[in-house]
């Protein structure tokens, strides 16, 4: 059949003031396990009500992988704090041809994007699965190795009732209802793995927490490591905190569509008879600034890693300005299983995708979807590969893979005293230029950010996270012999041979005065005096001393040059900023680091990512003048 017509993409939020509605009829299966709700409307096309066996084809509709029979299942959830029952919805993917009442192994993925319209606005005119993972289903040939794909939406979202609970106590017991459901179906194996990319990424970390019976396997790239990050830094907001919830508002939104049953399209105006569940979310985590807060402690994904051991397949970017490495380091020590990785210096994008221009792989290391595949195999299939694959695959800020046994493997911790120092809080740096995309603190407004997909458009969105560093000698605020700067800077003295930062750096602080703080790593070669930002974060002073992370890194310093330590106020970046405009004193400031030797790297195949040019390019400046170094980055043997 012809392919069903695309739309132009709506933003959820354009959904919300459009009030779009669908209309039609769709091939929908209930479940034994269902909860008491009005029957489907009859199946327009092959599917027959509970019958796998019987599904739609990719001939009947396009929208169907080429080799799997698809059919539509609800079944109950724990109602927790949603109003009304809660039923769930599955669209059910299963090779055609198998024997009647074969068990296969099944690929899970549970998320908000899953909806018969489109992943974030209505994409298409016709009901069918979601494509959100049809590079993989085909990628991957799973249809033709056996495996069944499920997709959920979550409560709140696509065919599913209930209220929408960002990363709460409702959708971990929709990622474990779902993972136990799978598992016990008579056309499954009962060995469930989950697969995503950003958000239903997260839910695969959660299930991994959440310890349902029949997981053995998670597939997790450029996951949200904890969720209190997305939304503050260390007790600064960021623009995510107001933005995130309006964009999953209009996700929620988003109708049914042609063709879809009268039960699914009831189902997706939910919100309109509930128009409570909008409301919560949008102020549940406005207020909320401390970790420490209920509303995150029912979030406290890291916490309730600790002990886990389903083996995890995850890809990160450490340049990441989306999905940030963010107490991935305790999130990946507090999980005891098997661990196997891909870590690199890109941006929010999947392991497989390639530039739509060039083919470029974007992450730079082909054969992902092998890895993937033989993942599965083992875990899910109990069929080990030949193939021995790195257990981590690192690419350096040099754009070289390398293999690892694990991450950050053998280092040498060091602590280095920053001195002393006073900068005054006087927030964002003011322009009359466009900021970089993203950015709020140098003084635009952000367009409500998702954990969805970062569309291919050269880098240039991705890339553009520019941050400032203020030349202390020749600053503005330093100019009237009174004035105190806004921040200051501390050199090390130049590192002798090449050596790597890895793991996660830690800032201790003692300090008087109130305000907020930004600490930020450069790299710096004195003979061109050109510095690069190689980390950052920020925090809201606490009385006396303030300690935080930042992010998880990876880079190499080249022999000769320095890393330079810049401590003030907030001047830019993706934050909200409350700055006091009063002088802070730094009566200490202490750096924890670990530095390891690139000398005996073990090579591994891979080049370099699409994004690290144009990361170097974006956040590179000139420094005025290169001080003389006061600390000294330990730098391995050979």
């Amino acid at each position: 059949m012809p392919l069903p017509r695309l739309l132009t993409p709506l933003t959820g939020l354009a959904l919300v003031s459009a009030g779009l509605v669908g209309a039609g009829a769709a091939p929908a299966s209930a479940d034994p396990l269902a909860s008491t709700a009005p029957a489907p409307a009859p199946a327009t096309s092959a599917a027959r009500a509970g019958d796998v066996d019987h599904g739609v084809t990719h001939d009947q509709n396009a929208l169907v992988p080429a080799g799997a029979s698809w059919t539509e299942h609800y079944f109950s959830s724990p109602q927790k704090d949603s109003p009304t029952k809660v039923e769930l919805h599955a669209d059910v993917l299963r090779p055609t041809g198998l024997r009647k009442g074969a068990r296969t192994p099944v690929v899970l993925s549970v998320g908000p994007y899953f909806s018969h319209a489109g992943q974030t606005g209505v994409e298409t005119d016709q009901t069918g699965p979601s494509q959100r993972f049809e590079d993989l289903i085909t990628g991957a040939k799973l249809m033709d190795r056996g495996y069944t794909v499920v997709l959920v939406d979550l409560r709140g979202y696509g065919g599913s009732t209930g209220c929408l609970d960002w990363n709460g106590p409702g959708e971990q017991a929709d990622i474990k209802r779902s993972i136990e459901w799978a598992a016990a179906q008579k056309w499954s194996n009962g060995k469930v793995g989950t697969y995503g990319k950003s958000y239903d990424a997260q839910t695969g970390l959660w299930a991994n927490n959440l310890k349902p019976k029949g997981l053995e396997a998670v597939v997790s790239q450029e996951p949200l490591w904890n969720g209190y990050n997305y939304y503050y830094s260390n007790g600064v907001a960021r623009p995510n905190n107001t933005g995130t919830p309006r964009a999953y508002n209009g996700i929620a939104q988003i109708p049914g569509t042609t063709g879809d049953s009268d039960r699914y399209k009831a189902n997706a105006t939910y919100e309109q008879t509930h128009p409570e569940c909008l409301s919560r979310n949008l102020t549940a985590g406005t207020d909320n600034t401390s970790p420490d807060d209920d509303y995150w402690r029912d979030r406290d994904n890291i916490s309730a890693a600790k002990g886990t051991r389903t083996p995890l397949f995850f890809t990160q970017g450490f340049t990441e300005s989306n999905t940030k490495p963010e107490q991935m380091q305790t999130f990946l020590a507090n999980h005891q299983g098997y661990e196997h990785g891909w870590m690199g210096p890109w941006e929010h994008v999947r392991g497989n995708e390639q530039d739509p221009t060039t083919g470029q792989l974007l992450q730079g290391r082909a054969g992902f979807f092998d890895e993937v595949i033989r993942f599965y195999d083992r875990y899910l299939k109990d069929e080990p590969s030949a193939v021995k694959d790195p257990r981590f695959a690192i690419q350096g800020s040099d754009g070289v893979w390398r293999a690892q046994a694990s991450w950050p493997g053998r280092s040498t911790p060091s602590t280095v005293s920053l001195g002393r120092g006073r900068y005054t809080d006087t927030g964002p740096v003011r322009t009359t230029t466009p900021a970089a995309a993203g950015t709020t603190a140098g003084g635009t407004t952000p367009a409500p950010r998702v954990q969805q997909e970062v569309q291919s458009d050269g880098g240039q969105m991705d890339r553009q996270v520019r941050s400032h560093l203020e030349s202390v000698p020749s600053s503005k605020a330093a100019r009237s012999a009174d004035a105190v700067p806004s921040s200051y800077l501390v050199f090390s003295k130049p590192v002798v041979r090449a050596t790597r930062l890895t793991a996660t750096p830690q800032v201790r602080l003692q300090t008087s005065g109130t305000g907020d703080v930004a600490v930020r790593l450069w790299e710096v070669d004195p003979a061109t005096k050109q510095a690069t930002l190689i980390n950052e974060n920020v925090a809201r002073l606490q009385k006396g001393q303030t300690s935080f992370e930042l992010k998880a890194m990876d880079w190499e310093l080249a022999a000769g040059h320095q890393v330079a330590v810049s401590v003030g106020t907030i001047a830019s970046g993706y934050w909200r900023p409350q700055p006091s405009q009063q002088v802070v004193t730094v009566k200490g400031a202490f750096l924890s680091l670990e530095s390891q030797s690139p000398a005996k790297d073990k090579p591994t195949q891979g080049d370099k990512s699409a994004y690290l040019d144009g990361y170097k390019a974006s956040n590179t400046i000139a420094l005025d003048t290169v001080g003389g170094g006061t600390f000294t980055v330990k730098a391995p043997k050979k």
